[in-house]
């Protein structure tokens, strides 16, 4: 099971799960960018391997096995994401890719020398928790920040990796990982708002807000 496109599926389907959403056929393909009949092919070879539950017009759920596996693939991609940021420069926008590409010529070995390297981190750049090697997650107590109101003082906890570019524009606009913001204004026709960092008023699109996650201060 060590082939790039069986572990692809597999942290797909979780990342689906994650959302909240069903991991269909029609999903997956969306999510993969692949033909729908290369979808059925590889539910029956993963679900034969035990590693997901397929119903037909159901959708797919991953078993335990599958999670567990979905969680080691996961935890070498965020822990690449760590290194192309703190020992090779990249920015936070640039290491998706990156990961992609190495999470599935990693050994075990090298998983434990770069979890050693970079200090055993519990997030990778854009704060999302780094699975264990025991395979667990640590669970997300924050919010979106489309969901603030006038007047909340809240600190970045973590942004979606699924767009670049709202990365970059992130990084324009003065925004990082625990950055403090005060709402100062919220539109209700479009749910835009602006914010206040540091000294600075910054317009920020619905967007761009649901990408962003935060706590309270």
């Amino acid at each position: 099971m060590k082939s790039i496109s069986a572990e692809d599926y597999i942290k797909a389907i979780y990342k689906l799960e994650g959302r909240g959403e069903k991991a269909t056929t029609s999903a997956l393909a969306g999510q993969l960018e692949v033909a729908d009949a290369s979808i059925t092919d590889m539910i029956k070879k993963l679900s034969d391997k035990g590693l997901l539950h397929y119903e037909r017009y159901q959708g797919v759920e991953l078993t335990a096995k599958g999670k567990k596996m979905a969680l080691s693939i996961l935890r070498r991609h965020r822990l690449w994401e760590m290194y192309l940021v703190e020992f090779l420069g990249y920015s936070w926008d640039k290491v998706h890719d990156e990961a992609e590409r190495l999470e599935h010529m990693t050994s075990d070995e090298l998983e434990h020398r770069l979890d050693k390297a970079l200090g055993f981190p519990t997030v990778d750049p854009h704060g999302d928790p780094i699975p264990t090697k025991e395979g667990t997650v640590a669970g997300k107590d924050d919010a979106s920040l489309s969901e603030c109101e006038v007047g909340d003082v809240v600190k970045i906890s973590r942004v979606s990796d699924d767009n670049s570019e709202i990365l970059h524009h992130a990084t324009e606009i003065g925004l990082a990982l625990n950055s403090r913001l005060i709402i100062k204004e919220k539109k209700t026709f479009d749910r835009s708002m602006v914010v206040k960092i540091g000294s600075k008023q910054q317009f920020i699109s619905k967007e761009v807000a649901q990408a962003i996650f935060v706590q309270q201060v």
